[in-house]
């Protein structure tokens, strides 16, 4: 069997969404005939850790953990954040409280000390450790996997010392990503950015990313004929997990309220703001739909304090339940006990590019989507695709109005089914992998 070493920061016990690519892919490879050898970092600063995630971890991989040191003890500590708080991506910390000088300077330092990124300082210890390593345990080929964008430079180093075919898999674009602007970042930082993803582009064998606007970007800044290779659905973990929870709410139908449900991180550039109004006014307007009493909105994960404000202000706290980050391994459960998935896309610069994990978990629970974002970006192309559900502007708020109450109307006549569209397959991760195995195999023939 051959060998990949794959470089991720992202792995068990980390949650959320950065560890679901590999973690799945590496599941796979074994029969595509490859066998995942995983880099990884001790002990690490997760924003999210679920131990559930333990169970997908293929019997065939190879872990490899090495200690990391990270600045985040010391940005609590300066900062004053409780034991247990966890630090945001970038230090960038969203929601109703306004940053002070300390957080001011805080961002800062992380934007122009911390290149490309808070974990830079793994970087040489990780090159000295695997270079030994792959002395005396060869490897076919490379996959180092971003953000965290370290591990390409890791990748690249080493790259350069054994020419080992290798992959810069991104899973979000590096200065294209929507905290970027943020970052405080001087001129000289700023180049000191732009160049080294550049030299990423360049020199990896293969870029691949996950959408295709991002793909567009990636090649706008060196990379070459980028492939795109999106994330997916684990079939198997569906199957599993979701099955009788959907049967259950079927049967539950008539005497449930209608339900909808987003699954993730609600975060400040994530915000509905439009949508939140377009309820406001339903439930203002139409009493005569029994919308009223009959409507409940679940966030269930991490929800920003200006989420929250937004829904104070529209005045629709009794129609939301708020429930914190739930194990992986109940999220399908939960996607499948509601009527409606909300997708909710960060309204940046590069909305049209992005293409969130959930979207594929979401096809394969069922229920339809409603995603409040670009109509001509990738999550729509992608569910206009399979037939799965419908987009809607960010801030179109009369067809906002007008899709819930069509999908509520549905709902009473028990014909909210999304149609079981082939096309959902190609986004299996079992077939994804396969695709990135047919990739590998390329590169060292």
């Amino acid at each position: 069997m051959k060998r990949v070493l794959i470089i991720t920061y992202y792995w068990p016990p980390s949650g959320g969404s950065g560890v679901q690519r590999w973690l799945k892919m590496s599941k796979y490879l074994p029969e595509n005939g490859w066998q995942s050898v995983i880099y990884t970092a001790e002990d690490a600063e997760y924003p999210v850790e679920d131990s559930s995630l333990e169970q997908d971890v293929a019997s065939e991989a190879e872990v490899i953990r090495r200690p990391i040191v990270e600045p985040y003890t010391f940005y609590k500590r300066f900062l004053g954040m409780k034991k247990g708080e966890k630090v945001k991506a970038g230090f960038i910390n969203e929601g109703a409280k306004k940053s002070g000088w300390k957080e001011s300077l805080s961002v800062w330092l992380r934007g122009n000390l911390f290149i490309p990124d808070a974990r830079c300082w793994w970087i040489k210890p990780s090159v000295r450790y695997l270079s030994k390593y792959l002395k005396e345990h060869p490897v076919d080929a490379m996959i180092s996997t971003g953000p965290p964008h370290s591990m390409h430079l890791i990748a690249k180093a080493l790259h350069k010392k054994f020419n080992i075919p290798w992959v810069a898999d991104f899973r979000d674009p590096w200065t294209d990503i929507d905290f970027y602007k943020d970052l405080k970042l001087t001129r000289c930082a700023d180049r000191k950015h732009h160049r080294l993803e550049h030299q990423v582009l360049t020199e990896a064998t293969k870029v691949v990313t996950v959408g295709w606007d991002c793909a567009k970007g990636l090649e706008s800044h060196g990379a070459k004929d980028v492939t795109v290779i999106t994330n997916g659905f684990d079939e198997t973990f569906v199957e599993t997990h979701g099955r009788a929870s959907l049967q259950e709410h079927q049967r539950e139908h008539e005497t449930l309220p209608f339900t909808m449900s987003h699954i993730g991180i609600v975060g400040a550039n994530r915000n509905p703001e439009t949508f939140w109004s377009a309820v406001a006014d339903l439930v203002e307007t139409f009493p005569e739909t029994s919308l009223k009493p009959s409507i409940k909105i679940r966030l269930i994960g991490q929800v920003d304090n200006s989420v929250i404000e937004s829904i104070k202000r529209n005045n629709i706290e009794k129609y939301i339940e708020i429930i914190p980050y739930i194990p992986h391994n109940q999220v399908v459960a939960e996607q499948q006990k509601s009527d409606v998935l909300l997708l909710f896309v960060n309204n940046t610069p590069n909305a049209k590019g992005i293409l969130t994990g959930k979207i594929f978990e979401y096809m394969a629970s069922g229920r339809p989507i409603l995603c409040i974002g670009p109509e001509d970006g990738d999550s729509a192309r992608i569910l206009n695709e399979t037939q799965t559900g419908i987009t809607v502007d960010f801030n179109d708020k009369e067809r906002m109005k007008y899709v819930i109450l069509d999908l509520m109307k549905k709902h009473q006549e028990n014909q909210l089914v999304t149609k079981n569209s082939a096309a959902i397959e190609q986004y299996s991760r079992r077939n994804l992998t396969k695709k990135y195995a047919e990739l590998l195999n390329g590169l060292i023939q």
